[in-house]
């Protein structure tokens, strides 16, 4: 099952649904949970039920006992990484427990390689420790009970989960281990986190040929050869988007609002769409942010490019400037002096299209969301 602890070096990821707070930590559940607890609960109810000549409602109560367990396990595994963040002056903005496992969600990255590498190495840590003591109670138990196959169980998916994880490999918590390493040895983080994905990537490949040669050989079961497959694609999109990620924070440094943030054109509220782009091309700024004012030349609103599109060149004469702007309030500001970082976060905090440069109580410019992206992907593409 995967697994990582992701900083602010990680795309953010969306939660799922809050469940409740854990030492004050949100927890959150992704509705894919509820697939593989349905699938656990089936299949696993039907082996200990054949195993143990159970009825089919006591094996399919084991099966969801033990569906639980694992839940727990990724649950503690979680806290290992929060708890040790938390050590080191880190907040967590949340744990969520997904299909494959389950990450916790910091606020900021780790300021050194040595807290990347003991926060990386909590998780499995746990998990080791979880399925060090279920195999004591295993052996305690004896053969052929209920108990004793459910400790196997839980001690069996917390050493393959502690092993697995420390593979080192983007987005795995080894990835993040070795990214630490490399940040150490080369003094780079972004460096780090390309080897580690590159890394991961290659772990994705292997995993798949692995795969298919279990199944080549009659080795696997449907389920197991599904559940393998979709693990090998969640290693390859999580190490890819870890090495994308990593080409583009090392471009923050360049981002400067007060170069980056296009001009203000204003009109004042009521003028017909078409008229406004007429002055706005008559005055030389056709690549500027449109804004409406009041009578008095207070700003109130900000035209939207996407809703400029939406409007058919014939009823822009007709189609007042004011039905495609957004009213200022609802327009989130960023300071001209920000740095690329603290962009970024506002950008993530604050979903928009555009964002309102300003200069204390003056607006500077515009920053559109699409400036930006070329800014941090160039693609040769003109800005529009």
């Amino acid at each position: 099952m995967a697994d990582n602890a992701s900083g602010k070096d990680q795309p953010e990821r969306r939660p799922g649904l809050v469940v409740g707070r854990v030492w004050g930590v949100p927890l959150y559940l992704n509705p894919s949970v509820l697939l593989l607890a349905a699938l656990i609960t089936l299949l696993y109810g039907n082996f200990v039920r054949q195993q143990l000549d159970l009825h089919a409602a006591a094996g399919y109560l084991v099966g969801f006992g033990f569906v639980v367990c694992l839940l727990v396990s990724v649950l503690l595994h979680e806290l290992g990484h929060a708890i040790t963040a938390r050590r080191f002056g880190i907040g967590v903005k949340g744990i969520t427990l997904e299909l494959l496992g389950g990450y916790t969600e910091m606020d900021r990255d780790a300021p050194n390689p040595k807290v990347d590498l003991l926060v990386s190495l909590a998780g499995p840590a746990v998990s080791l420790v979880l399925g060090g003591a279920a195999v004591g109670v295993t052996l305690a138990l004896p053969d052929g009970t209920l108990w004793n196959e459910l400790s196997f169980q839980v001690a069996f998916s917390n050493v393959v989960v502690a092993i697995f994880n420390v593979l080192p490999g983007l987005p795995l918590d080894g990835g993040r281990a070795l990214r630490a390493v490399v940040w150490w040895v080369s003094k780079d983080r972004h460096i780090g986190t390309e080897v580690a994905g590159w890394v991961g990537r290659v772990l994705a490949v292997a995993v798949a040929i692995a795969v298919a040669a279990l199944a080549y050989f009659d080795i696997l079961s449907l389920f197991g050869l599904v559940f393998m497959l979709l693990i090998a694609l969640t290693l390859w999109q999580g190490a890819g988007q870890s090495i994308r990620f990593a080409r583009i924070s090392r471009r923050f440094p360049l981002i400067d609002l007060a170069r980056l943030a296009r001009p203000v054109f204003m009109v004042h509220s009521g003028t017909p769409l078409a008229e406004a782009q007429r002055l706005a091309l008559a005055a030389g700024r056709q690549d500027a942010a449109l804004a409406t004012v009041d009578s008095a030349g207070r700003l109130v609103g900000l035209v939207e490019k996407a809703a400029v599109e939406a409007v058919p060149l014939e009823r822009r004469p007709w189609v007042s400037v004011d039905t495609v702007a957004r009213g200022i309030d609802g327009v989130p500001t960023i300071p001209v002096g920000t740095s690329g970082d603290q962009v970024i976060s506002t950008v993530q905090r604050n979903p928009g299209s555009q964002y309102l440069v300003t200069s204390g109580q003056d607006v500077v410019g515009v920053l559109r969301l699409s400036d930006l992206a070329q800014l941090l992907e160039p693609n040769g593409k003109t800005r529009t």
